[in-house]
């Protein structure tokens, strides 16, 4: 080589989905910034707008007073449908967020305890996913109906064994690694090797299983509703308002469907784009550590 040539190093390739340090990947700002937009109407609007009943202006269609229409009891679909996307954003979010949580707990356990545990563990898990979590749901809330904790907790009892088969397929990987063996030769207990490394390890999964399991919940409580065993008629949601709009397009109103299914279309795929694109940005974060 040369005396004057001095070796280039090559300048590292960045993903253009990545973006810059501590910023969001690119993909993900659009689908966050509509979710965010939803999540502030349905927050704000029926504090601005209530939704009050007004016979006089029954099933009215979009106009410039009521751009959504309004109901068969003459209440405005645009703060109705605010008020039920608020409600079930609320309940999707809690059973999510239960759901991966008992995930996460059984899956740690699983993958810590080993032999009979795991195997017990893993086996109940399979037993609830082999039944059909509508029905299981359905039996569920009809115990208590029209109450929304049952609600939580019919979405939440069914869902988990997804999240901790990947839960546990993560800890057992950290648990045979070589800094977890050098933990328990230094001392530490099965409780701090769980505390300090598989809990961590777990957390990423258990934050991208939340956002991706809401559209999944939102469908779950609207299914529910719809079918009359969730929430109460007179309770705003997106599946009570599908329900009562049922009888109003026998009378042509149309809109009093056209709301509710867009606002929960919207959020829907407002949330899976969000999702993905986590999932794009972890698998290329994951792939740039392996290939360091």
């Amino acid at each position: 080589m040369p005396e004057d040539t001095q070796p280039v190093t090559p300048r590292p390739v960045r993903d253009h989905r990545m973006g810059r340090a501590g910023t969001l990947p690119t993909g993900t700002r659009a689908p966050l910034a509509v979710l965010a937009g939803l999540v502030l109407l349905a927050a704000l609007l029926p504090l601005l707008r209530p939704a009050g009943v007004d016979l006089g202006q029954a099933l009215s269609a979009p106009s410039a007073t009521h751009w959504l229409g309004t109901d068969h009891t003459g209440r405005d679909l645009l703060s109705r449908t605010a008020e039920a996307l608020r409600v079930s954003l609320t309940i999707a979010a809690v059973s999510a967020l239960a759901s991966v949580v008992i995930g996460v707990l059984v899956g740690t356990a699983a993958a810590s305890l080993g032999r009979w545990p795991d195997a017990l563990l893993m086996r109940s898990g399979d037993a609830v996913a082999a039944l059909p979590h509508l029905v299981l749901g359905l039996v569920v809330v009809a115990l208590f109906p029209g109450s929304m904790l049952a609600i939580i907790a019919s979405i939440a009892l069914t869902h988990w064994p997804t999240v901790a088969r990947l839960v546990r397929a993560e800890a057992l990987a950290v648990r045979r690694s070589e800094y977890v063996d050098a933990a328990r030769l230094a001392g530490a207990s099965r409780w701090e090797v769980v505390r300090h490394h598989l809990l961590p390890a777990a957390l990423p999964q258990a934050l991208l299983a939340v956002v991706l399991f809401i559209p999944h919940a939102v469908f779950h409580e609207s299914t529910l509703s719809f079918l009359g065993v969730g929430l109460q008629p007179s309770k705003a949601s997106l599946g009570t308002l599908l329900a009562q709009a049922r009888s109003d397009l026998l009378l042509g109103a149309w809109w009093t469907l056209a709301a509710p299914a867009l606002a929960l279309t919207v959020t829907t795929l407002a949330v899976g784009a969000l999702g993905r694109s986590l999932t794009d940005r972890m698998r290329a974060t994951t792939g740039a550590e392996a290939g360091a």
